[in-house]
């Protein structure tokens, strides 16, 4: 996933016992690295304005878990450590991605949960291997996303071709510059470096809290090591079976419905940006300004492809609505590209951090599961699904087409069994989330058998926890501070929050990311 970007229905609570007591490992549990000795992290402070308590520190894992006497790679942790007497443990944050780095999101964390709840954890960030502060940091092609790029719909064999050999080049490079790297780059392995750092923490068991990608590398370690999960929190869950070429195709639909429901906020509020009431129209303008772009490029900058990087992150979070909604209003109305390219410099381009996480998300997502090695099925899929879901079919096609030519041979994806040996589990998901669709969610929910699912009904944007929608908040909450889980009866889900009002459109000129949900949408990691 790229980055960028109400009333309880009558559930009854259940409580889980919160004590810290050891769980002996089961017998014939998969092994961890227990062979593998890490050294207790050595916290310094790297204090920042919003979070003055923060604290940073490192950690050795195997590159190859295999061989834990074998070569060692560095992870990058951060910490805001608890203050009350009450000690739950360590509680581990993921941003998603993959590729995202999640030393930031532990300060977001810690200051956005109730204090009280807060204070009895030390919440810790991590970037995963490959990311970021850890070392080694994947780059595989800098500048990769540098505009103008070729249009993302192959209208013609040229420009299928030009696309391709981007394609080609990025999975040549990586296997050039990181070759003993890659075989190493999966889900699992990261899963396996969770437990090194639980071991590292001194910690029997560890708390787990991930969106998006976050979700999955959460799921897999509580496949891997069950006896070692206390708390689990997914928020915008990802569906395991659909790992991750399907998952990528069943996306583009769901982010059409998003880039819809857009044009019928900006029909909703035609006072503002005089673009007319009829969101077909103004969907037919917006695609009208996509084609014009082709031929001139908005500030030398943006052509269809950066325009749609640009709104692809509308489809995360409709906080942005706002700002990229006056960008079209003013380039249709006003025949001025510069707010275009303002908005595209805010969520649409990729900075170094963004080739860093654009390398780990191809890095894994390639090495996870398999791809289709032959083009024809790619082109025959992706064109099946632009007939129905124009808006980004292709631009995700590209942006995942490096899998058909990776230089190292794919794995096979964790098999994510129905069980009830995980304790309770809490879910999150928004009914409308476009990036991890409903169902994902509802997969998981079945096969964790202890798990709840709490929905927000109505809600379209991907991470909502921690993002101003107190119900939910009081869930996670409640979990957090005592295990209380919702158990109600309203079909797949235990709990119903409603979602938060569409935004407003912006009375003055203030930046995006004042809003918590801004904040959090601007640290949630690369799209998956």
């Amino acid at each position: 996933m790229r980055k960028r970007a109400a009333v309880l229905c009558g559930a009854a609570a259940v409580v889980v016992a919160s004590g810290l007591t050891a769980v002996p490992a089961e017998a014939g549990a998969p092994h961890a690295p227990e062979a593998f000795r890490a050294a207790a992290p050595a916290w310094k402070k790297c204090a920042t304005d919003d979070y003055p308590t923060l604290q940073c520190a490192s950690v050795e894992v195997p590159l190859d878990h295999a061989d834990p006497s074998g070569r060692t790679i560095t992870l990058a942790l951060s910490r805001i450590p608890h203050t009350a007497k009450k000690y739950q443990g360590p509680l581990l944050v993921n941003p998603g991605g993959p590729g995202g780095s999640g030393l930031t999101l532990a300060g977001f964390v810690a200051a956005s949960l109730p204090k009280k709840v807060a204070a009895e954890y030390d919440v810790v960030g991590f970037d995963p291997r490959g990311v970021g502060e850890s070392r080694p940091a994947l780059d595989c092609a800098p500048g990769h996303f540098d505009a103008v790029r070729p249009d993302s719909v192959p209208t013609s064999p040229e420009v299928e071709r030009a696309n391709l050999d981007r394609a080609k080049s990025f999975a040549e490079a990586c296997g050039r510059k990181y070759g003993d790297l890659l075989p190493h780059m999966t889900t699992t392995a990261a899963a396996r470096d969770l437990d090194v750092i639980r071991q590292a923490l001194g910690a029997e068991r560890i708390n787990y809290f991930g969106y998006s990608y976050g979700t999955y590398l959460g799921t897999v370690y509580a496949k891997l090591y069950p006896q070692r999960v206390r708390r689990l929190v997914l928020d915008s869950v990802v569906d395991p079976t659909g790992v991750w070429y399907d998952s990528n195709l069943d996306q583009n639909q769901a982010f059409n419905a998003r880039h819809r429901a857009f044009m019928g906020w900006v029909a909703r509020h035609d006072a503002t940006y005089r673009l007319g009431t009829d969101a077909e129209k103004i969907e037919a303008a917006w695609y009208a300004m996509r084609a014009a772009l082709k031929e001139d490029p908005a500030g030398g900058k943006v052509g269809p492809a950066e325009l749609e990087d640009t709104y692809l992150p509308g489809g995360y979070y409709n906080g942005y609505w706002p700002y990229l909604a006056e960008a079209f209003a003013a380039y249709v109305n006003d025949e001025d590209g510069g707010p275009l390219v303002e908005a595209y410099e805010n969520f649409g381009a990729t900075d170094v951090a963004g080739d860093n996480g654009y390398s780990v998300y191809t890095a894994i997502e390639c090495r996870d599961a398999v791809w289709p090695r032959d083009w024809a099925q790619w082109r025959k899929d992706n064109w099946e699904m632009y007939e129905r879901a124009p808006f980004m079919s292709w631009n995700n096609a590209w942006y995942n087409a490096p899998c058909a030519y990776w230089p190292v041979e794919s794995a096979r994806p964790e098999r994510i069994n129905t069980t009830s040996q995980v304790p309770p589990a809490l879910l999150f998901q928004a009914t409308d989330d476009a990036a991890t669709p409903y169902q994902g969610a509802v997969t998981v929910h079945r096969r964790l058998e202890r798990s709840s699912l709490v929905v927000e009904s109505g809600g379209g944007n991907h991470g909502i926890t921690l993002s101003g929608n107190a119900c939910l908040d009081r869930h996670l909450a409640a979990y957090l501070a005592d295990g209380t889980l919702p158990r109600g009866s309203h079909g797949d889900a235990d709990a119903v929050c409603a979602a938060l009002p569409d935004p407003k459109p912006l009375t003055s000129k203030a930046a995006p990311g004042t809003a918590r949900g801004s904040v959090l949408h601007g640290l949630l990691g690369s799209r998956i």
